[in-house]
């Protein structure tokens, strides 16, 4: 996976683009640069580093970044994704696969970040109003909730500008399209795979504030009731955005509300269905510290099938998608909606990838 600032410096060869394209020729601050994509000022420098040694921009000290004359640029069209955090695990594929379909449609990408925070969507959306946007791919902020920012995404309705969630939409906005994984089923497909191999005691790890966590839970609850398993609620943890940035921070500590769980509540479980790869990971670190193993004494299985999953001294079990991935079905939806005015949703399935954890 490429480098935090070589992620960046893509994105912003695009806005360089966009930029001069619309009659500018500068890019906007370094601090503006971090605030808009929520990453170090470092990041910054050097993405920017690399645009220069490219001759993309011309950096003058004390003045700003300029864009350099590109010739033969013609006007392009433009379509925004927002997405919750740029440095998410599965974000880059995403981004990927969704770019070269939009680019192949004679599209550029401007790439926007909200943290997970509904007053940052907010200033996006108000943002994205204020300019030319022909289409709009979300990835909505603590879709648990309902959004307080419906009127901003009426407006882009009303200007004609298609929306498109990705992997969670709001209750409030039930007639805007998605393109959403099958969390229901997947959690249930992850608890008859446990129960199957004998595991009657189950706990979880599921994440509150998106709405896949709960969705993931109710399929796990589910195929554990239907085959007459005690639900033992003490037996799952809820984290938020919050805690899963105290979570990846690295900070003494951070980990404590996971080894408190493992600690205190997961008793006589023998198997932990997790939110995502992200955070099995985190969860066998913890288990082969206090001196079990895995999947002997614990077994563990999760979503997403991302490199987390293999880079482990047990590599997960877990699902991930069928074709099409969701960056693809999702880009490919978008356009035709600009194209052809189709506004259906879609439900990815998963499929389980069987490794050694589980």
């Amino acid at each position: 996976m490429p480098s935090k600032y070589r992620q960046l410096a893509d994105i912003l060869r695009r806005d360089a683009e966009r930029i001069y394209s619309d009659g500018g020729n500068r890019l906007p601050t370094e601090m503006e640069i971090s605030s808009s994509y929520s990453v170090s000022r470092q990041t910054v420098r050097s993405a920017l580093r690399e645009l220069e040694n490219d001759g993309v921009i011309e950096r003058r000290q004390g003045s700003g970044s300029y864009i350099k004359p590109i010739k033969n640029l013609k006007a392009s069209s433009h379509i925004a994704v927002v997405t919750t955090f740029i440095d998410d695990y599965i974000f880059p594929s995403i981004l990927h696969d969704a770019q070269r379909i939009f680019s192949d449609n004679g599209y550029s990408t401007i790439v926007y970040a909200t943290e997970n925070s509904v007053g940052r969507e907010n200033e996006i959306l108000t943002e994205i109003l204020g300019k030319n946007i022909d289409a709009v791919l979300i990835e909505g902020s603590r879709t648990s909730y309902p959004t307080p920012n419906t009127a901003l995404f009426m407006q882009l309705r009303k200007r004609g500008i298609p929306v498109l969630f990705l992997h969670g939409k709001y209750r409030n906005l039930p007639d805007f399209p998605a393109v959403l994984d099958d969390n229901f089923r997947g959690g249930y497909q992850l608890a008859r795979y446990l129960i199957n191999k004998g595991h009657t005691d189950i706990a979880g790890i599921f994440k509150s504030d998106d709405a896949q966590g709960p969705e993931r839970y109710h399929g796990v609850v589910s195929a554990m009731t239907d085959a007459q398993i005690r639900i033992n609620d003490s037996r799952f943890c809820w984290y938020d955005t919050e805690d899963r940035k105290s979570i990846l921070s690295g900070e003494p500590g951070s980990l404590t509300k996971l080894s408190r769980f493992i600690d205190e509540k997961l008793g006589s479980a023998t198997a932990i269905i997790c939110y995502n790869d992200e955070i099995a990971y985190s969860a066998i670190q913890i288990i082969l510290k206090h001196g079990k193993t895995v999947p002997e004494d614990v077994a563990i299985v999760s979503f997403d099938n991302s490199f987390y999953s293999q880079i482990g001294s047990v590599p997960i079990t877990s699902l991930g998608h069928k074709a099409p991935r969701s960056g693809v079905a999702a880009a490919e939806l978008l356009i035709g909606m600009l194209k052809e005015n189709k506004t259906e949703s879609m439900n990815l399935r998963w499929e389980l990838i069987s490794r050694q954890s589980g």
